[in-house]
């Protein structure tokens, strides 16, 4: 296929490239730009939704990755509706002028992610269940909702509710690293919170799945098959790293370090199953959390 991806410079897209070449796919990187994009240029327009027309020309897909980092800033007023514009305002603007263009790709797998549940605790929570409330699940569900035109238009969506990346390159993995190299990391909160994560090497796989399984559309999600709570994790990074992990984190602690991000998403409990992906026959590489922190980190057993 000629595939398109939007946000192809993040720790997502930057893996993805490389695999899809790898897997035979003609990859085409879409840029920002503040304004037209040219015809002579491989470009996107957030606030338009406008694609290069050299592009879009004979595109089979587009794999939609762009958004600002959820963590980038301490959250405020002003940066959640940053990550809202990034998100549900490009990706309805993408929708529109891709349904109403001449040119309409046959596959859109858009980004979205596990805060569409919000905090469940320990109910087990797939595709078909119901999306919780509050900030974060309110901007996935809007995140998803804005793909309704290109739908409409017979373009096959998959909405990719997207776990905890485990890469060393970036993301969630590499920023904690560091404290447990020094064993100072812990259990964050009670511990009890269900983390639903995914290897970056079984994330590739199900994208790459998603765009040759006809059959795959609507919200899908990109999680391991085994969650495990924020004690499970800590104690297995800390074994996987040979360090203790004897430096907890009480909530009150987070929420003074990282303000509303601690309850959205670092004391949230979701416990994902990635139903959709597993009933169709995908095998994952790094089902079990052990395995996959090891091969991340180059630390066989």
């Amino acid at each position: 296929m000629k595939v398109l991806i939007t946000g192809a410079t993040g720790l997502i897209g930057s893996a993805l490239t490389p695999y899809l070449i790898s897997n035979g796919h003609e990859v085409t990187p879409l840029s920002r730009c503040s304004g037209t994009p040219s015809d002579r240029t491989s470009s996107w327009c957030p606030a338009t939704g406008e694609v290069s027309a050299s592009a879009i020309k004979g595109a089979d897909a587009i794999v939609h990755l762009a958004g600002v980092n959820i963590m980038a800033k301490r959250w405020n007023s002003r940066f959640k509706e940053e990550m809202r514009s990034s998100r549900v305002n490009a990706t309805s603007a993408l929708c529109t002028h891709l349904a109403h263009s001449t040119t309409v790709p046959r596959i859109l797998i858009s980004a979205s992610a596990v805060g569409f549940y919000g905090d469940r605790g320990e109910e087990l929570l797939t595709e078909s269940s119901p999306g919780g409330t509050g900030y974060m699940c309110e901007l996935a569900r809007d995140w998803e909702n804005a793909c309704k035109s290109l739908v409409n238009a017979g373009t096959r969506v998959v909405n990719l509710r997207i776990g905890v990346v485990l890469s060393v390159r970036g993301g969630a993995l590499k920023k904690m690293l560091l404290p447990f190299k020094m064993g100072v990391g812990g259990v964050m909160g009670n511990g009890h919170q269900y983390m639903s994560w995914v290897s970056m090497d079984d994330l590739l796989g199900i994208i790459g799945y998603a765009l040759n399984d006809g059959s795959i559309a609507g919200p899908l999600n990109a999680t391991a098959p085994n969650p495990v709570t924020n004690h499970e994790f800590t104690k297995t990074f800390g074994k996987v790293l040979n360090r203790p992990t004897v430096a907890p984190m009480p909530a009150f602690a987070a929420r003074l370090a990282f303000g509303e991000v601690a309850d959205a998403i670092l004391l949230s409990s979701t416990r994902v199953m990635p139903e959709h992906i597993s009933s169709r026959g995908f095998e994952f590489q790094y089902p079990r959390l052990e395995e996959a922190l090891r091969h991340q980190l180059g630390r066989p057993r």
